[in-house]
């Protein structure tokens, strides 16, 4: 009844930029926080950036200063403006929303999206 759809993955060399959007669709009442989280080969699942409803956002260490969460209340979408890639950003990332259906809360996850960072 909720799907969360990342997009905006893909190849990128290092220094470059991307962005990753993530819209929710379905029986939404409400989104409370947002958030992305990155999954490299071998690794366990991280938080990059999360923000909340009134926009306060927060960052790992490795990504501040280069990554910028955003999100559109109206539209539903949260994005992650990703600026002077590293390899070592290079993963799966996945949207994760804590999403009111009628008058219950819920944990989403999106399928995921590719970053690869290489020359």
């Amino acid at each position: 009844q909720v799907q969360l759809v990342e997009s905006g993955g893909g190849l990128v060399q290092p220094g470059g930029s991307l962005r990753l959007s993530c819209a929710v669709s379905g029986s939404v009442s409400m989104i409370y926080a947002m958030a992305w989280f990155r999954q490299a080969p071998g690794k366990q699942r991280e938080l990059v950036a999360a923000i909340t409803m009134g926009g306060s956002a927060n960052y790992a260490d490795s990504v501040k200063g280069r990554f910028t969460i955003s999100r559109d209340n109206a539209k539903n979408t949260v994005y992650l403006q990703m600026g002077r890639l590293k390899p070592e950003d290079t993963a799966v990332y996945y949207c994760n929303a804590e999403v009111v259906v009628v008058a219950t809360v819920g944990d989403y996850w999106g399928k995921g999206t590719l970053v690869t960072v290489s020359s």
